[in-house]
């Protein structure tokens, strides 16, 4: 099992400084900075850049995929996100799988801050998607017997892919304001609600293969050149509209984006903005382009901007070409 995170090298526990150190099964370690008042670990489905997770001391734990229904890899860590796409591409006839952490993957990423006595915060892909809730549900359980003093807070973000990757994003930001893990909890689950992602895919048959469209819709919609607007809210997935063509359908993201922010008088200021995608295609710089032009014309500017890779959890769903924008409020703090 491999867990990606900030890490130096070394075997053993030691304390340097105000940092401790705790060497993990598989050669590689832990730092907790003893320092601050929580840390924060989230499984892969937050899909958040490698860089941003190390420079924001975020532990990740990765999902599995699976290309045969019986051999099994971690994300990021035996198969980077383009590879992934790739292979879908090169096997068309190819419908891949994810697998949640196991109990064990979470016990590995907990134990060594549950052993350096730091408080942790959990953050999970929502539970309509996955069992990754109880799975780091069941290693808290099974830690607090042999730590009955251990403080781990595992938390259902009821979001997916970039969305939880901002839910992720505040939690740090919450924890490096000094927030202890009793103040943050409360505020975090105050915004949960606000998040909503705006999406299209250009395949339908992983939609089809998923059961998420039937495959009467499917075959139609293929014939037809026809793409679903996708909404993401409160863990729910709707399909509010479908569009005649992949670049009208982008369109129209970014037309309901901005007809919901007008709708509830909304300017992001106090926002966090993401824009995602799966393989890189022409299609998204120009995407870009267009809500950079749209923010521009309406005065309305992102205070934050994350830009994210989409990666297998919602890839296996979407296909290699899932493109769109999310929005989550910050807390008020």
């Amino acid at each position: 099992m491999n867990v990606r995170m900030f890490a130096v090298k070394g075997v053993g526990q030691a304390e340097i400084g105000s940092i401790a150190v705790s060497a993990l099964p598989y050669g590689g370690v832990f730092v907790c900075r003893t320092h601050m008042k929580f840390e924060v670990i989230c499984d892969g489905s937050a899909d958040l850049p490698e860089i941003f997770a190390k420079e924001n001391h975020i532990t990740v734990v990765p999902y599995y995929i699976s290309m045969d229904d019986e051999h099994y890899i971690q994300e990021g860590i035996d198969i980077s996100v383009p590879d992934f796409y790739q292979m879908m591409i090169d096997h068309s006839d190819c419908f891949p799988k994810t697998s949640m952490p196991t109990i064990q993957d979470y016990m590995d990423a907990f134990r060594p801050f549950v052993e350096a006595g730091t408080p942790l915060l959990c953050i999970c892909l929502t539970q309509a998607f996955s069992g990754s809730w109880q799975s780091a549900m069941n290693a808290k359980m099974e830690l607090e017997e042999e730590f009955p003093q251990a403080q781990i807070q595992v938390m259902d973000s009821g979001m997916v892919t970039a969305l939880e990757g901002l839910f992720v994003k505040e939690a740090a930001r919450l924890r490096d304001m000094d927030l202890t893990l009793e103040e943050a909890v409360p505020l975090l689950e105050s915004v949960r609600s606000t998040g909503r992602i705006f999406f299209t895919t250009k395949d339908l048959k992983y939609l089809e293969h998923g059961g998420r469209l039937s495959k009467t819709a499917s075959v139609a919609g293929s014939m037809l050149n026809l793409k679903p607007l996708l909404c993401f809210h409160d863990g729910d997935l709707d399909a509010p509209e479908v569009c005649l063509g992949r670049r009208k359908s982008l369109q129209k993201i970014v037309d309901h984006f901005f007809r919901y922010l007008e709708q509830n008088h909304l300017d992001l200021h106090g926002y966090y903005f993401a824009t995602g995608v799966g393989v890189d295609i022409p299609e998204y710089p120009e995407f870009i382009a267009h809500l950079e032009q749209r923010f521009q014309e309406t005065g309305i500017q992102p205070d934050d901007w994350l830009k994210v890779r989409v990666g297998a959890t919602i890839g296996v769903h979407t296909g290699p070409y899932p493109m769109g924008l999310g929005i989550l409020k910050k807390c008020e703090v």
